[in-house]
C-alpha cells in the first residue's frame, strides 16, 4: 500500500516539504513540514487511508472548515486542509513546548495552581467552543499542548467529521471516536453524546492533573469503560489530601454518569474550579493580561497564530 505521506509529499510538493513523521495514531500520522510560501514550520496531520475512505473528502473539508473558524487563544488554529491524490489531510502551527502526556509521564502529578490553570483555559476554549457550534469529543492530554506553561487545544474537526460519519460504517472499521480514559459513558455506550462529553472528558484530565492517575483504571480498554458505567471515581481528595474540596467537588460533578447531573456549560465547570469557597459568583473568568492580547491576535489574525516548534502525536 501507497505510504499516504508519499502521496502527500508528490502532489504538494510546491507547497509543503514534508521532512519528517512526528507521530501516529488511530485516525491519522502527524509530519514536520515546511511551508514553502510562508517559510515556517507546520504540522501536517494525514488521516489514515480506512478512515479517509469512510468519511469522504466532501463531508471531511465541510466539517474541517466549521472548525478552522474558531479563534481562540487556547485553541490551535488550522492553516490549511484539502484533498492531494486521494490523501485527506490538515495543516496546524508547529507548537512550541510539549504535550500535557508528556508532561503529566514526567511529574505525574501537577502543582495544583498548574492544573487549575490548564483547566481553567481548557475550559475556556471548549466555552467558545462549544457556543460556536463545535463539540471536541477527544479530550485528552495528548490533544492540550502546553506553551509557555499555557494550554492550547488541538484537533477540533477530526474527531466531528469521523462522529458525522458515524453509523455501521464507523464500527465495522475498528475506529472508535474518543479515548477510553477520558471516554463519558454515553460515548462509551455508543448513545448521542452532546457538549457534555467535554466537560465530563475535561474532568478526567483535570482528576489525572491533581490525582496522578486517570480516574478510571484498568487492564484493557474494556475493564475502563466498564469501571466507568457501574463505579464512582474515587474523590480526588483521597489521593491527594491538599486539593481544595470545592475542586475535588466540581470534578466530581463534571464525572457524573449521567449527562444532566454534569455542568450545563464548561463555563460553568470553570466558575466551580476557581471560585474561593465562600465567595460569591463571578460573571466570567477574567483572563490574564497574556491571555487577552493573545486573544486579540487570534481574532486579528483570524486564527493565524504563529506558533513555532514540536507536535506531540496521540500514541496508537
Amino acid at each position: 500500500m501507497t505510504d499516504p505521506g508519499d502521496s502527500f509529499r508528490a502532489a504538494l510538493a510546491d507547497r509543503y516539504v514534508v521532512e519528517r513523521e512526528l507521530g501516529s495514531g488511530g485516525m491519522a500520522t502527524v509530519y514536520l513540514a515546511e511551508d514553502r510560501k510562508h517559510r515556517r514550520k507546520v504540522a501536517v496531520k494525514i488521516l489514515k487511508p480506512e478512515l479517509a475512505a469512510l468519511i469522504g473528502p466532501a463531508r471531511f473539508l465541510r466539517e474541517i472548515e466549521i472548525a478552522a473558524k474558531l479563534a481562540h487563544p487556547h485553541i490551535l488554529p488550522l492553516y490549511d486542509s484539502g484533498e492531494a491524490e486521494g490523501v485527506l489531510y490538515y495543516v496546524m502551527p508547529y507548537v512550541a513546548g510539549e504535550s500535557l502526556r508528556e508532561r503529566l509521564s514526567r511529574e505525574r502529578q501537577l502543582p495544583v495552581d498548574d492544573a487549575l490553570q490548564v483547566a481553567r483555559e481548557v475550559a475556556d476554549a471548549l466555552e467558545y467552543a462549544h457556543r460556536h457550534g463545535v463539540i471536541h469529543r477527544d479530550i485528552k492530554p495528548e490533544n492540550i499542548l502546553l506553551q509557555e506553561r499555557h494550554a492550547v487545544v488541538a484537533d477540533f474537526g477530526i474527531a466531528r467529521a469521523v462522529s458525522a460519519a458515524g453509523g455501521s460504517r464507523l464500527t465495522q472499521t475498528g475506529l472508535v471516536v474518543g479515548t477510553p480514559a477520558y471516554m463519558s459513558p454515553e460515548q462509551a455506550t455508543g448513545d448521542p453524546a452532546d457538549h457534555r462529553s467535554d466537560i465530563y472528558a475535561l474532568g478526567c484530565v483535570v482528576y489525572e492533573m491533581l490525582a496522578g492517575v486517570p480516574p478510571f483504571v484498568g487492564a484493557t480498554a474494556d475493564a475502563v469503560l466498564a469501571r466507568r458505567l457501574t463505579d464512582p471515581a474515587p474523590p480526588v481528595r483521597t489521593l491527594r489530601d491538599l486539593v481544595p474540596q470545592h475542586v475535588d467537588g466540581a470534578i466530581q460533578r463534571a464525572l457524573a454518569r449521567t449527562p444532566a447531573d454534569r455542568f450545563p456549560t464548561a463555563a460553568q465547570f470553570l466558575e466551580a474550579i476557581a471560585r474561593v469557597p465562600g465567595e460569591s459568583p463571578r460573571r466570567g473568568w477574567r483572563p490574564s493580561p497574556v491571555v487577552i492580547a493573545a486573544a486579540a491576535a487570534a481574532l486579528v489574525l483570524a486564527g493565524g497564530w504563529a506558533l513555532v516548534s514540536r507536535w506531540s502525536a496521540p500514541p496508537p
